[in-house]
């Protein structure tokens, strides 16, 4: 195969922006914190998309002619590249996104896609035997589906777009990737630092606007669509690409539940609570949204995770003072500014936050936590995704499982107790792809994750994931 003979030697912020900007023409693209200029994306239409496929589906073949030790040693180089550029990338993700470069935010995201790429190259698939008697044997095998769609959103836009390109390319598939319109340049600054050491042509980025992925979506030569984001958009994917009979992982919205049990530590469990609820300041998929809490602890939880919120610094990322930084986009904040303002309208109790200044820059609102609430109010019943956490009251286990299972969705939970066992019983009983016991969200490249309901199906991480970026075929002999 033909390889890139660029070197991996690192990228500056600037380098990265002059690689990846149109020489002329093209979108702004602003700070969320500050309002001013980041960079310009290009914006690709139709026939840059059909021919960034023909070039994938051409390169392809070789590519999955390799042996997975072979894909996997360029995973590997890929690995080395991005932590070479590590500081560009977290600069330029930083200021795009909005989040700070400390805490778990733009260096740690970095830093997991240089990790989710050794992880995946580390996994073993093998060829699983079914059958070996007198009667014959039988193999399972799992060969590449071509090229991979992968659309990715603008929270985590590195991140999510190295969980959906790393198996893919692991697996011999040709990958075309399609960032969300809010965060275009981090994606492609990444795809330009792993296209440094990977074969050409298996890898593009298409920086268009929703009908380009629509294209993308019900495109006959695209083998399989990678989609994370809302329900909704979910939806009309699976309804466009019904006529190509593509396959699909789709991990969309969450609105996760945590239960605090009643024999919980309130003191010890606060700062894991607070990072589950407000990592990347609320705007996670898999973030605790809604937290039940035992009435006979409830007091006292709400007292140590407001004292455990009130010290987190929030601020522009660039600040290395900051863990804590703007909502991406103006729609985002609206959404939460209204869903918070309608529960103190029903009579809830604003414990912290709740009032963001008005004449500041940039879309910050600050960490918010919110007592006294009913279970049907919109900020517990609606995704809020952002920087609110109501907090709701129960009286029985029961109760609290039977809210925590109430919403059409199941993303992630979590169960917290000071009893391991209790937590367990508890945790089974929970409608969620992924059930924590005393954290929430912290997902492992080995560990499979996926959502129930409708928040998506289809797995991603570990061995498991890769077969889902496979096409099964036995082998009987």
């Amino acid at each position: 195969m033909t390889t890139s003979t660029e070197t991996t030697a690192p990228a500056t912020f600037e380098g990265l922006l002059a690689a990846i900007q149109p020489a002329e023409g093209g979108r702004d693209i602003k700070d969320p914190a500050t309002g001013a200029v980041v960079g310009r994306a290009p914006e690709h239409g139709t026939p840059d998309l059909e021919a960034a496929i023909g070039k994938a589906r051409a390169a392809q073949p070789a590519w999955g002619d390799l042996s997975h030790d072979k894909r996997s040693a360029y995973l590997n180089r890929a690995a080395d590249a991005v932590e070479a550029s590590a500081e560009a990338l977290a600069q330029l993700l930083s200021r795009e996104q909005g989040k700070p470069l400390n805490g778990p935010n733009a260096r740690f995201e970095v830093g997991a896609c240089a990790a989710w790429l050794r992880a995946t190259a580390s996994f073993e698939m093998k060829p699983e035997v079914l059958v070996d008697d007198d009667g014959g044997r039988a193999e399972l095998h799992y060969r590449p589906l071509g090229v991979v769609g992968a659309i990715g959103p603008w929270n985590w836009p590195m991140m999510i777009t190295i969980w959906q390109i790393a198996p893919a390319l692991r697996m011999g598939n040709a990958v075309v990737v399609k960032p969300s319109g809010m965060t275009p340049l981090s994606v492609l600054a990444l795809v330009h630092v792993l296209n440094k050491v990977l074969p050409a042509d298996v890898l593009h980025v298409i920086a268009g606007r929703r009908d380009v992925g629509a294209v993308l979506v019900s495109h006959p030569d695209i083998a399989k669509i990678m989609f994370t984001g809302s329900t909704a958009a979910g939806q009309d994917i699976i309804r466009s690409s019904a006529d190509t009979v593509k396959r699909l992982t789709l991990e969309l919205g969450g609105n996760d539940a945590g239960i605090v049990l009643p024999d919980a530590n309130p003191k010890e469990i606060a700062e894991n609570l607070f990072w589950g609820a407000f990592i990347n300041t609320g705007q996670t998929c898999a973030a605790l949204k809604r937290l039940y809490v035992h009435e006979d602890i409830y007091d006292a939880v709400c007292e140590e995770l407001t004292t455990v919120a009130a010290s987190m610094p929030m601020g522009v990322g660039l600040d290395e003072n900051n863990v804590l930084g703007p909502l991406q986009n103006k729609s985002q904040y609206d959404i939460v500014a209204g869903l918070v303002e309608s529960a103190r309208d029903s009579g809830a109790t604003v414990l912290l936050g709740g009032n963001p200044e008005k004449d500041q820059p940039g879309y910050f609102y600050p960490a918010t936590l919110v007592a006294d609430i009913d279970n049907d109010n919109p900020l517990v019943t609606e995704e809020q995704f952002g920087p609110a956490l109501p907090i709701i009251k129960y009286s029985s286990v029961d109760e609290a499982v039977a809210m925590a299972n109430g919403l059409d969705v199941g993303l992630g939970a979590s169960v917290w107790s000071s009893n391991v066992e209790s937590a367990l019983k508890v945790a089974a009983r929970i409608e969620a792809g992924t059930v924590w016991i005393n954290k929430h969200g912290t997902v492992d490249p080995r560990v499979p994750f996926g959502g129930v309901k409708t928040s998506g199906y289809g797995l991603e991480f570990g061995v498991e994931g890769l077969k889902h970026l496979g096409a099964p075929q036995a082998i009987s002999y």
